[in-house]
């Protein structure tokens, strides 16, 4: 099923939400419109858009404020936004690209012109998808299209492997340390399948925190064999040391637990006929090293 583009319109004039909404709705697009700032806020913390228009003058707080929180939620930091104002100076054009929007167009507008630039940025901010803006690896998106390769065949073979007690880890030590994990994480697993000589081997991200890897049913073990000897060596330096010393001593139950899963899957322990059923057996697979 393909999924409907959602847009969020945050424009406190009723006349333009309302007709922003008739019109892209019209045009296919899922829009869900707001008049405050803080609504914005409300919404994406439950609902994350494909794409934010965003009026600069609100009645509570400005749209610049807005931007600046939705890029402080990891939820929300890559949704692009459209910055939909009055405001025609070049100083608050500058201000507002400099911010990194994904375009600024000042009121009154052409809604043809709206239309085109609303397409071209969702194509620009799909393709950004494609890859992971963290490792680099193939991300959700082209996973779910390699994994329906697999169904009805028979000559292949998973590896999923998880990160466990992240939420905890960033908890402690912060999202630029959790965020090193995972690209560190990815590296080895590049490097562990750059070992196995498979050209056909594909890596790639089931969600922000858990791989998996293609290759032919023979190689899996020997590369899940050579990837938890790796990982086990590495967790201890994602740590600051004196934590890790007393983790071990086991004396600081503070301190988060860091830990991976990994499992193999073939088809031969079952059939699929849906990705969904493939990708739930991935999460089963998996068992805590």
């Amino acid at each position: 099923m393909v999924k409907v583009p959602r847009i969020l319109v945050v424009e406190d004039q009723v006349d333009t939400a309302e007709m922003l909404t008739s019109y892209f709705e019209a045009q296919g697009y899922e829009v869900t419109a707001v008049g405050w700032g803080k609504d914005a806020l409300n919404f994406t913390e439950k609902v994350a858009p494909d794409l934010v228009m965003l009026d600069i003058h609100l009645p509570d707080i400005d749209g610049y404020e807005v931007y600046r929180h939705l890029r402080d939620h990891r939820s929300t930091e890559h949704v692009p936004v459209i910055f939909l104002t009055e405001r025609r100076k070049r100083g608050d054009k500058l201000m507002g690209l400099g911010l990194g929007a994904a375009d600024y167009i000042t009121k009154p507008f052409d809604v043809q012109e709206l239309r085109l630039r609303v397409r071209n940025v969702l194509r620009r901010s799909k393709l950004g998808r494609l890859s992971h803006p963290i490792t680099g690896l193939p991300s959700v998106l082209l996973v779910d299209e390699r994994l329906r390769e697999l169904l009805g065949c028979s000559d292949w073979g998973v590896l999923s492997i998880g990160l466990c007690g992240l939420d905890e880890f960033a908890e402690a030590y912060g999202f630029v340390a959790r965020d090193d994990v995972v690209r560190a994480v990815a590296l080895m697993l590049g490097h562990v399948v750059g070992e196995s000589h498979d050209p056909d081997a594909f890596v790639g991200h089931l969600d922000d925190t858990d791989f998996c890897i293609v290759m032919k049913p023979g190689d899996l073990g020997s590369v899940q064999r050579a990837l938890e000897a790796r990982l086990d060596e590495a967790i201890s330096f994602f740590y600051p040391r004196a934590d890790w010393d007393a983790k071990r001593a086991g004396g600081a139950s503070q301190v988060p637990n860091l830990d991976f899963a990994i499992g193999i899957l073939e088809p031969s322990a079952r059939s699929f006929d849906h990705l969904t059923d493939l990708k739930q057996a991935l999460v089963e697979v998996k068992s805590v090293k």
